[in-house]
């Protein structure tokens, strides 16, 4: 391809340039957002979400609908999660023209202490071709019992009543 200009490209090299270019906006439009979640504020994350957006949460047992319902479960939770650092394992993004689907995986730290989840999230690209969150679903993952009481159970301990709650309906 050296030598050849952007509109000698073949159409099926210019579209795994156009993947790539919304791979990369979808991860870091979500690393942003979990970098702030990360720090107690909920806010880049409920930019991202469509009016129409819907969650599958761990805590919960029926799908919450709505961008009113999730702010107003984001904002009692604003403040309350602190973390030292994350890290986004496995990013990969599956796309067409207007919906891209970005699943992973989430290491977050807090201390010696490691939550790990999975994540999925369906963005959509509006009309102003900005990409929007319309569906996300997070899920615990299941290590050792073991390794869950010497380094879990302490953190959970720590964490906000919603985080507890996931704790005793998952592990308890």
């Amino acid at each position: 391809m050296a030598g050849k200009k952007p509109e000698q490209l073949s159409t099926k090299y210019k579209n795994i340039m156009e993947k790539r270019t919304i791979s990369e906006t979808i991860i870091d439009l979500e690393s942003a957002a979990l970098e702030a979640w990360h720090d107690g504020n909920p806010s880049p994350y409920l930019e991202l979400y469509s009016k129409d957006f819907t969650y599958f949460d761990p805590a919960h047992e029926k799908r919450i609908d709505g961008w009113d319902k999730i702010k107003e479960l984001y904002e009692n939770m604003r403040g309350k999660v602190k973390m030292d650092r994350f890290e986004m394992m496995n990013p990969v993004v599956q796309q067409t023209e207007t919906m891209a689907v970005l699943t992973y995986n989430l290491l977050s730290y807090s201390g010696e202490a490691i939550w790990k989840e999975n994540c999925t999230e369906v963005y959509r690209l509006e009309e102003n071709n900005g990409w929007k969150i319309i569906h996300s679903h997070w899920s615990l993952t299941k290590p050792s019992i073991g390794w869950l009481y010497r380094h879990i159970l302490p953190f959970v301990l720590k964490m906000s009543a919603t985080f507890r709650f996931v704790w005793t309906k998952y592990y308890g």
